[in-house]
């Protein structure tokens, strides 16, 4: 678990969290495949997801981590990797924007 987000959860009262399946040698994403309640019930999730893992997709780069997020519990997973990506496709058109407003406009 990331140090920084134990740390971020903590501070608020019961996050969620979205437990993201991705490869790390191919950084293809797997999607969201769960999203969970509280930091305990989240890294237990994510501990049995990897764990009940085939050593196949291991072996292949498949791994898991937690993402703190305000999608609701228990929604349809393919229904919340939908919601999550196009939440990172628009911040990264933000971010571009920005990056090039900046450019043409230096101060």
């Amino acid at each position: 678990m990331n140090p920084k987000l134990w740390g971020r959860a903590k501070r608020k009262k019961n996050p969620s969290f979205a437990v993201v399946r991705f490869n790390e040698r191919t950084y293809q994403s797997g999607g969201v495949v769960a999203i969970i309640k509280g930091m305990e019930a989240a890294q237990t999730t994510l501990n049995d997801f990897d764990w009940c893992q085939s050593e196949e997709n291991r072996r292949a780069g498949w791994r898991y981590f937690l993402e703190e997020t305000d999608l609701r519990p228990g929604m349809n997973p393919e229904k919340a990797t939908t919601l999550r990506q196009v939440r990172l496709d628009l911040q990264d058109t933000e971010l571009s924007c920005s990056r090039d407003n900046a450019l043409a406009h230096p101060q």
